[in-house]
């Protein structure tokens, strides 16, 4: 599905209202950046192929894809007693490194190198550990080594069956042997060079042309044949049952098998392993696919998980029972994705961009501390979504709407052109919707909670409800479209005079009217806290409803996003991203960051950055594809308060359907919800972390015990302590009953 995002200039809201004072005039400090506290980067979820370049005995080397080599150490290698190209078994350590003629051979773990020349007329076709197999211009082969470090042996390969035509060289887990597959008389067969003394040895003819194969020091299975190495000569490999699969590594009697040609949907490919001398099949790792190969010391690396976001390489080696054991060794980094929204509120950081292992779109979450700083790894917090729709040149679609309480708002276009508001982010498989009436062109101007602006290009303002529980979206109001903002349950519009702003409960209906002092109907509306900012496009003023203060803040650069204590700009000249602090009743105005001079089409305020309401950080690209950095504003929090709440009685109760609760904060909190009886006793205590600054508890109607706790009336009592640890705990109490 298609959707249109589009800036935004009005957003947010207040609560109550008092008188006025004299105007405050703004102070311009001198330019200063802050660093940032951290920085995410986006992913994609796709999870991608690895390729090993080497991989021994004491770690490996990898790749993803197009990137570059990465080198890992396993924490509990032991190196071999003695290395050397006289000590075959030690190179299962030895990273060859070829330029021309010239083999360099290093042995990790004891540093021991050694220099293997090829001779003139012979040419490389493989390695492994200590030894090189070459083949000179009559068609033979020649295992070289070297004897004192330096001076280079060459074995002549016997065995090998005159007019052969060799067509691959492979390395298995072994180093003292050698894969060669070759045709001879139309007929393709696999053999073994033994490294040691160059004789070689056909042990399978293939029914196919480039037959799967894979050996260790006691098997080699080829085209879905088995064999001892050291079988007598002339023993028949044994057929093993065909499965649309490859053929990975051997790894003790186990064969490794995996990479299927096909599985069903909504499941993902499995490692499976079967033994070479029972038969029984077993499952090594679910979910891997990819890089997949043996070791040189005779195990097998193998990717794993869930998706890009966790997945790793797991180390597999042979147990003295003739099973397998795995261990995860390395996490494979994801790739980036480009950013083409951001939104922050309630300490979390939401991204959208393409995510999914199919490509589609989705929100990812990012959680941040107190001071801004990301606590965890990137989340999905909505399903797949469809590409957006987007005006021509706009850079801030699409344009999110972070609630504060772990949803995103945006817009959906159909094909008719026609929007609805989407809701999505407390869970990955719900997308809540609410259609315009056929509007379409539209904006959101903000919203907090369950409640949502729409501003249609028909005219038309539209107040969308989500409510707890909800299935969909409803519209509680229309009315002609005018600067507004929400915040909690309150909704701000122009009054009636020059310079009023009244609010209306958007419960009880109730209404308060502010004078602003604005020399205007003002054109924005914003609201936070107890913060109601107001503009006439070229003057702009912020009234404080706790002091009834009114300040004056600077309207030179816009779009302004207002947020707790301060509102930030954008510099589009400059480049400059602006914060003006009013905390104090005084406009002190500072540069946050030179964002990059490069206008990128993705969402948020004005497409580049964003801040949250609900805490203060601030968020923006910063030039790195994929990539985000996160700076507090520096400017105190307001105390934790209720913004609104959707406490109920319910009519029944239990597991599958609990009492759940919702009180919107203004800020993250952790809490604890006490649970007593009429007569003071405590039935049931919860605790949790909120989310965004929503709390969200559920309770199934039971004891700490598990028992049933009975029949109501039922005393609730909430204890919040801001995440932040600025100002008091916040207490609430009310009363359900059951039934």
């Amino acid at each position: 599905m298609s959707r249109s995002r589009r800036l935004v200039h009005a957003a947010v809201g207040g609560v109550v209202a008092l008188s006025c004072t004299v105007l405050t005039a703004p102070a311009q400090a001198a330019p200063e950046a802050d660093a940032p506290v951290g920085t995410v980067r986006l992913a994609t979820e796709k999870r991608v192929t690895v390729d090993y370049p080497w991989a021994g005995a004491s770690g490996f080397q990898y790749r993803p894809g197009t990137a570059s080599v990465t080198t890992v150490d396993y924490p509990d290698a032991v190196p071999p007693a003695h290395a050397g190209p006289d000590d075959l078994a030690s190179g299962t350590d030895v990273v060859n490194t070829r330029d021309g003629q010239t083999v360099t051979q290093r042995h990790r773990s004891t540093g021991v190198t050694a220099t293997v020349t090829i001779p003139s007329g012979q040419a490389y076709r493989a390695a492994a550990g200590w030894s090189v197999l070459t083949m000179d211009g009559t068609g033979a082969l020649h295992v070289l080594r070297t004897a004192e470090g330096t001076v280079t042996v060459d074995t002549p390969v016997t065995g090998f069956p005159a007019g052969a035509r060799p067509v691959a060289y492979r390395t298995g887990g072994s180093v003292g042997r050698l894969a060669i597959v070759y045709v001879l008389d139309g007929k393709t067969s696999v053999g073994l060079v033994d490294l040691a003394d160059g004789a070689f040895r056909t042990y399978v003819t293939s029914d196919e042309a480039t037959p799967q194969l894979a050996f260790n020091d006691r098997w080699l299975v080829a085209d879905w044949k088995a064999v001892r190495v050291d079988a007598e000569p002339g023993t028949e490999p044994t057929a093993l049952t065909r499965i649309g699969a490859q053929l990975e590594a051997v790894v003790g009697d186990q064969l490794l098998i995996g990479n299927p040609d096909f599985v069903s949907g909504g499941t993902d490919p499995a490692l499976t392993a079967r033994s070479l001398v029972t038969g029984a099949q077993s499952t090594v790792l679910t979910s891997s696919f990819g890089g997949i190969g043996p070791t040189l010391d005779g195990g097998a690396l193998a990717t794993a998980g869930p998706s890009s976001l966790d997945w790793n390489i797991h180390r597999i080696t042979p147990t003295d029972s003739g099973g397998l054991t795995t261990a995860e060794v390395a996490r494979v980094p994801a790739a980036s994705t480009g950013v083409q929204g951001l939104a922050v509120a309630g300490g979390e950081l939401f991204l959208y961009g393409a995510t999914t292992a199919g490509g589609g779109l989705r929100y990812s979450g990012f959680q941040l501390d107190a001071d801004g700083r990301p606590t965890g790894t990137q989340t999905p917090r909505s399903p797949a979504l469809g590409a957006s729709t987007c005006l021509s040149g706009d850079a801030a679609c699409p344009q999110l709407e972070a609630q504060g309480d772990g949803r995103v708002s945006s817009l959906w276009t159909n094909a008719a052109g026609q929007e609805s508001v989407l809701d999505v982010g407390l869970d990955t498989t719900t997308i809540l919707s609410e259609p315009t009436d056929g509007d379409s062109g539209g904006r959101l101007a903000g919203g907090t909670g369950r409640y949502v602006l729409y501003n249609g290009a028909s005219g038309k303002q539209r107040l969308v409800d989500f409510p707890r529980a909800a299935t969909g979206g409803e519209t509680t109001l229309t009315r002609d479209r005018t600067a507004a903002a929400v915040w909690g349950q309150t909704l701000w519009t122009p009054g009636s005079t020059q310079g009023a702003v009244t609010g209306r409960n958007l419960k009880t209906g109730t209404t308060t009217t502010i004078a602003t002092g604005a020399p205007c109907t003002p054109t924005d509306i914003q609201a936070v806290n107890t913060w109601l900012y107001w503009s006439c496009g070229g003057t702009a003023g912020v009234y404080d409803r706790a002091t009834n203060r009114k300040i004056t803040v600077p309207a030179d650069h816009g779009p302004a996003r207002l947020a707790d204590g301060f509102l930030l700009r954008e510099n589009r000249t400059t480049h400059d991203l602006l914060l003006t602090d009013f905390h104090t009743g005084t406009a002190t105005t500072r540069t946050v960051v030179k964002l990059p001079a490069t206008d990128q089409n993705t969402g948020g305020s004005n497409g580049r950055w964003a801040v949250d309401r609900f805490g203060g950080h601030i968020a923006y690209l910063n030039g790195t594809y994929g990539e985000v950095a996160i700076v507090p504003s520096g400017v105190p929090t307001s105390p934790l308060a209720q913004m609104e709440a959707q406490v109920y009685s319910p009519s029944v109760i239990g597991r599958s359907m609990p009492w759940s609760p919702v009180w919107q904060l203004n800020k993250p909190s952790t809490w604890t919800l006490t649970l007593t009886t009429a007569s003071g006793t405590v039935v049931r205590t919860l605790t949790g972390s909120s989310t965004g600054a929503a709390v969200r508890p559920a309770w199934d109607g039971t004891t700490g015990t598990g028992a049933g706790a009975g029949p109501g009336p039922f005393t609730w009592r909430l204890a919040a302590h801001p995440r932040d640890g600025q100002g008091p705990d916040l207490t609430l109490s009310g009363t359900i009953t059951l039934g």
